[in-house]
């Protein structure tokens, strides 16, 4: 039978329908990690997410005899577009089954969605923002993901190909063997770095101190650091109030360096995390009745991967040496605590500033992902 494509209503039930078929279609593949149902509902629903207040969005399924074959979001950052000057529409919560007539549907739904809307240029897979997942895997098929990752078949690219959409830039990921010590050059260049800026790394034992002390300020920082990466969207107060009240409850305080100068001004932020990998593959992607009891582990018992979500440093302090205090910091607690694995999470193919600071490291470059754009 005929595909058919469906507008989605922004409430809670679609949505989740929306959101178990993109966990569903992946059953039984040893290497997709599911995301929570709950947060990809709340980051589509206009009520939950601040990046309504200046967006626009639209989800879309695909059916054949009733059944869902694919999913897609539209998305419009009206923000983001009016910082550029560009009329670009994205589409992310991408999936579909491998058959050329259910992508081409869904996207062209999408794509006349953003072309009645003004849009001249569809990008994606991205969200709202850096705070949601984006990148198509077109490398890596075969490695675990991640929490902070998208996985996807490896049919998927050449659909994008088909549909006439090509790359616009890639990211890239490593996996860091944490070495028996922290290299020699790398703890001088990390004492240098402290005595010569009169900065240090400061330490929290409670997730309300560090909201009330720098939780604003942290992703203030990250507006600042990240202001020029590819299609990075400027966090609002109502983004920052949501975002402290949704992670900085959830961290291992330990795996959290925070480096300040001498006012005690923040310099620059690391955060790293365990994996959460596993532990949301048991879950299937619910909290309950047993999901938060595997999460509970992860983040609390032992786990040999951690997860590295996000260096931030303040610009005038780029390329000074900052990014080597975090792991002056770091590495003896991975070392203490037997990781023995870290997963960078994207960078830039060309962001080789930041790819520099993993050459003291045994390392493998192990996924590549991709934004696709197409002229509408």
């Amino acid at each position: 039978m005929s595909v058919t494509v469906r507008a989605i209503p922004a409430t809670k039930k679609e949505l989740t329908r929306y959101v178990q078929f993109g966990i569903d279609l992946y059953k039984g593949n040893p290497y997709f990690v599911p995301p929570l149902i709950f947060d990809d509902v709340n980051t589509l629903l206009p009520e939950k997410n601040p990046a309504f207040d200046f967006s626009e969005a639209q989800a879309f399924m695909a059916y054949r005899d009733g059944k869902p074959v694919g999913r897609i979001t539209a998305i419009i950052n009206r923000m983001l577009n009016g910082k550029t000057g560009r009329k670009e529409a994205r589409f992310g919560f991408v999936d579909f089954i491998d058959d050329p007539e259910v992508s081409s549907a869904l996207f062209n739904a999408a794509e006349q969605w953003a072309r009645d809307r003004g849009m001249t240029d569809m990008i994606g897979p991205m969200g709202f923002s850096d705070m949601d997942h984006e990148g198509m895997l077109v490398e890596g098929f075969d490695e675990m993901g991640t929490m902070a990752t998208i996985y996807n078949y490896p049919y998927y690219p050449e659909h994008m190909d088909k549909m006439g959409y090509r790359k616009d830039t890639d990211w890239i990921e490593f996996r860091i063997t944490i070495p028996e010590r922290l290299p020699e050059k790398m703890e001088r260049i990390a004492e240098i770095v402290l005595n010569k800026y009169k900065l240090k790394i400061k330490k929290f034992t409670s997730a309300k101190q560090v909201k009330e002390q720098y939780g604003e300020a942290l992703f203030r920082l990250i507006n600042e650091a990240y202001a020029e990466l590819y299609g990075y969207s400027p966090l609002t107060d109502r983004q920052i109030d949501y975002y402290i009240d949704m992670y900085l409850g959830f961290l291992k305080l330990d795996y959290v360096s925070i480096v300040v100068d001498s006012d005690e001004n923040l310099v620059g932020v690391g955060i790293s995390m365990p994996s959460m990998t596993k532990a949301l593959q048991k879950s299937k992607g619910r909290l309950f009745p047993f999901g938060w009891w595997h999460m509970l582990r992860a983040l609390k018992g032992h786990n040999d991967v951690v997860d590295l979500m996000l260096i931030a440093v303040k610009p005038e302090y780029q390329s000074k040496g900052v990014n080597s205090l975090f792991f002056y910091d770091l590495c003896n607690l991975f070392i203490r605590d037997g990781v023995r694995y870290a997963e960078t999470n994207l960078e830039l193919e060309e962001n080789i500033h930041v790819q520099s600071q993993w050459e003291y490291f045994d390392r493998r470059q192990h996924r590549r992902r991709r934004a696709y754009r197409k002229s509408l």
